[in-house]
């Protein structure tokens, strides 16, 4: 039974599909939503966001700035489909409220300016879909305005978005066809077959990311609003739901009567009024009261809400923006993060611990909202995005509590992470207790937050005091030894522990995880990270140079400066600390013909460490919460050691020692001109060699005496067949074979552009490995696979420097690899370039040397920086 259908008078069945608007501020999202509402006769007047009267910007702030700043729901009826509309802000203060509402889209629209095209926070949230994979629909707006031009508007959806993204009101249904059969290959291929696409495989495509329709129009004079319908009607799919009951939380709010508002999609299943909800967090179990399907400010409360249905619940209090209940698949965490902090300015006759109420009320609806309470001075602090959102929390406090707050001047959120690769120890030990912690910090790439996991083996720990030491590691926001802020970007890996038969408790394995993190931390290079803003700055071209001059003052990059028309464009990156006030500059020297639009990019190392560090003044010594040292047994008594004297005492040996001192099989492969035969490569790939010799028997080994010249090393498996050994050539020509697909599937960056389109990708990688092959003057051969292409004839072309081969039908790269390296190999010097274990097996037996395609990208990336080297010595 499929609960997504709802049946409609005279039985007609209407399929439910969740679609949310997303754009840039001011690129009329909020208009069109109206415009949709109108045209499909769901609402009888079309408001307008500057006569403040919109259907579903009802807050006071929001019609006083004119701007979204929560997510609204709208119920549309149209055709045979049942649209619960998501409209979300479009301001970067609020990317959060827009993140959560993402989770639960069937489609996005992307609602573009047609006079601004692609701006900073379009790309922000364009990557917000791609992360969870929703198929988007794309509205080019304000067309009626002189500025905007459908041509160029198109070329940079195209350029900085997809190159799926294709014009569906192009009037000729050849050149439409066309156009969205470049999208993929598959519908490339049926289109040559066919000369037609089927709407099934448009639905696909759409529903894959292969193709992204644009339409274009004007919300404001409802203009291409009905073909827009018409195509989201058409061309929307409702996903497959399970029988049993599932729910996505995306948002908490209150009603007029401040009754607890909790709203969901279901994902599974129904719901129905008194059914009973269960946390899977703290295993509270509440009842649902009533069940509303919002449309703007008014609901209808219905029943029972089927799988497909937005809806509010009230009488549930344990829910949380991105929980997960029912049979839904684990709870999903912000991309996004606060920057900000501020601490809240109370009026005297309100008292802090009554205050503190109110403000985890409202964390409890907010993710990007964080409530620090300081016990000690009775002090509340706040974490947030931007001064709007301060704004917003202003007057909502207001509003829902009847005071005024007040806040001081916001201070920038640092971060730490740490430089190289150390291990942590804790030990807790007073008279009676006993724990031993052994962890391994590693850094991580940037924005990769913290990795907790355990390495441990069972016989050196038991799984029970494992899974207590993760828990002690998720449960405590550890902080860094240089200004004791959080840490981020590292993986903490447990690796040994010990536990006591008697003595051992569940605290003490508390001590000792809080202690091995801080050692480890004070044991490491430590490193202070800040937020940056990614912005695009457009100026009048006469104060482009004040422009580039306070974008460097503020330790800001930025790539040339674009002109368009009278004005120009400047991209980059500079840290928050320096530009978040800068907006107000721009307006002043330009006088107000300059934009500036920020979006947080990430975190990256603090441009002005020293003086940070300096102005905190934090002293890991003195804070005894977190400390580094442990605690060891002596005489019947506990004493403390002093972290960094803490390796002398511990009862388990190193375990980071113990990795340092195994032989590193790919470090002495890489340098492959150390070596004289394949003899001495597979000597130190032992593993390799070991399941080779299983595989094909014995290896035997020719050498020459010693006193005659260097030989080639003969593999032989036949011991009745003799083959004079080949001297080894020290100056022979060396080849690169690269099984290309196998490459883009490892390297991260070429694996997401393959994700969008896989010509891209493979254009990328051709791009990459020209520049390397006019560096390291190897001959290079890149293999694609294309044994599903019908024909019996291989294609080999020259790009650039290097030769490109596309296998013939039922040849994989694999095949052709193989077969080339066997023949090479006997004259030259060959490395392939693959991670696929059996082919490496392989490409030792013909003599070869093989790399992975993770230790390729690494020589890539030193070949890379050397070229920049040379090209600045010759500026």
């Amino acid at each position: 039974m499929n609960y997504a259908l709802c049946i409609k008078k005279g039985g007609e069945k209407m399929k439910k599909i969740t679609v949310g608007i997303l754009a840039h501020v001011d690129s009329g999202k909020t208009t069109l939503t109206e415009a949709m509402m109108y045209v499909s006769g769901n609402i009888r007047r079309l408001g307008r966001v500057d006569h403040k009267d919109s259907f579903l910007d009802n807050f006071a702030l929001e019609r006083d700035r004119g701007i979204t700043i929560f997510s609204k729901t709208a119920l549309m009826n149209y055709q045979n489909t049942e649209f619960y509309l998501l409209d979300t802000p479009g301001h970067v203060d609020f990317s959060a409220e827009a993140e959560r509402a993402v989770q639960v889209m069937d489609y996005a629209v992307l609602v573009i300016s047609g006079s601004d095209g692609v701006q900073s926070h379009t790309a922000t949230l364009w990557q917000l879909l791609r992360k969870y994979r929703i198929p988007t629909f794309l509205f080019v707006n304000k067309m009626d305005l002189e500025s905007a031009d459908k041509d160029t508007v198109m070329a940079g959806l195209k350029k900085k978005l997809s190159d799926g993204c294709v014009d569906f009101g192009e009037k000729s249904r050849e050149k439409l066809y066309e156009n969205i059969a470049l999208c993929d290959d598959h519908l490339l291929d049926k289109y040559y077959e066919d000369e037609v696409i089927s709407e099934s495989d448009i639905k696909k495509a759409i529903q894959n990311r292969k193709l992204f329709p644009v339409f274009f129009g004007s919300a404001l004079k409802v203009e291409g609003v009905d073909a827009f319908l018409d195509a989201l009607d058409h061309y929307t799919e409702m996903p497959d739901y399970p029988e049993t009951f599932g729910a996505r939380v995306f948002k908490i709010s209150q009603d007029a009567s401040k009754a607890r508002l909790t709203f969901l999609k279901i994902t599974g299943g129904a719901l129905s009024v008194r059914d009973i909800l269960k946390s899977d967090k703290n295993k509270d179990s509440e009842k649902v009261s009533q069940i509303r399907i919002y449309s703007g400010e008014k609901f209808t409360a219905v029943e029972t809400a089927e799988a497909g249905t937005v809806c509010a619940i009230t009488g549930v209090g344990f829910t949380r923006p991105g929980d997960a209940l029912g049979e839904e698949e684990g709870d999903t965490l912000p991309v996004l993060e606060p920057v900000l902090s501020y601490s809240v300015i109370l009026p005297d006759e309100v008292d802090p611990h009554s205050a503190i109420k109110d403000f985890r009320q409202l964390e409890s609806e907010d993710p990007l909202l964080r409530i620090v309470w300081d016990e000690r001075n009775r002090r509340i602090g706040i974490e947030l995005m931007g001064e709007i959102q301060l704004e917003v929390l202003r007057s909502v406090i207001k509003e829902r509590f009847g005071y005024d707050a007040d806040f001081s001047s916001g201070s920038i959120i640092y971060k730490e992470t740490i430089a190289n690769t150390v291990e942590g120890v804790g030990h807790f030990e007073p008279l009676r207790h006993y724990a031993e912690v052994h962890l391994i910090l590693k850094p991580l790439k940037r924005d990769s937050g913290l990795v907790i996991n355990t390495k441990c083996k069972e016989d050196l720990l038991d799984r029970n005091w494992q899974r207590l030491i993760l828990t002690h590691l998720y449960e405590k926001t550890h902080i860094g030894a240089l200004t004791g802020s959080p840490i981020t970007d590292m993986e903490i890996s447990l690796v040994s522990g010990k536990a006591h038969a008697k003595h051992t408790e569940g605290g003490d394995f508390r001590e000792a995880t809080y202690r091995a993190v801080r050692q480890g931390l004070r044991s490491a290079k430590s490193v202070l990270l800040e937020p940056y803003f990614s912005f695009t700055l457009e100026v009048p071209i006469e104060n482009i140079g004040r422009a580039m001059s306070d974008v460097t003052m503020m330790s800001g990059s930025f790539s040339p400066p674009v002109t368009e028309g009278e004005s120009a464009v400047l991209i980059g990156e500079a840290p928050v600390s320096e530009m978040r006030e800068y907006a107000g500059a721009v307006i002043q020297y330009t006088r107000g013909k300059g934009r500036l639009n920020c979006t947080l990019k990430g975190y990256d190392v603090c441009h002005n460490a020293d003086e940070v560090i300096k102005r905190i003044g934090y002293d890991a010594d003195s804070d005894v919460e977190n400390t580094a040292d442990s605690i060891f047994c002596s005489h019947g008594a506990g004493h403390t050691v002093k972290w960094n004297e803490v390796p002398e005492h511990m009862h388990l040996s190193s375990a980071l020692r113990k990795e340092a001192d195994k032989p590193s099989v790919s470090q002495t492969r890489a340098d492959f001109s150390r070596y004289k035969s394949t003899d001495d490569i597979f000597a130190l790939d032992k593993e390799l060699m070991e399941i080779f010799e299983k595989t094909y028997g014995p290896v035997k080994r020719r050498t020459a005496d010693s006193h005659k010249k260097p030989q080639r090393t003969t593999l032989s498996f036949n011991e009745n067949k003799k083959k004079k050994p080949s001297p080894l050539n020290l100056n022979q020509k060396e080849y690169l074979l690269i099984d290309g697909y196998n490459v883009i599937f490892s390297w991260e960056h070429l694996k997401a552009i393959a994700e969008d389109n896989i010509d891209s990708a493979r254009n990328t990688l051709i791009n990459i490995l020209c520049n390397y092959r006019g560096f390291k003057k190897c001959e290079l051969i890149l293999v694609f696979d294309a044994y599903k292409v019908k024909g019996d004839h291989r294609e080999v072309e020259r790009e650039g420097n290097i030769d490109v081969v596309y296998t013939k039908e039922a040849e994989t790269a694999d095949t052709y690899i193989e077969k080339v390296s066997h023949e090479l190999s006997k004259n030259h010097k060959v490395r392939v370039v693959t991670s696929d274990r059996m082919e490496q097996l392989i490409i030792l037996g013909n003599g070869a040397i093989y790399v992975s395609s993770k230790e390729f990208y690494e020589e890539v990336k030193t070949a890379e920086q050397e070229i920049r080297v040379i090209i600045r010595s010759n500026a």
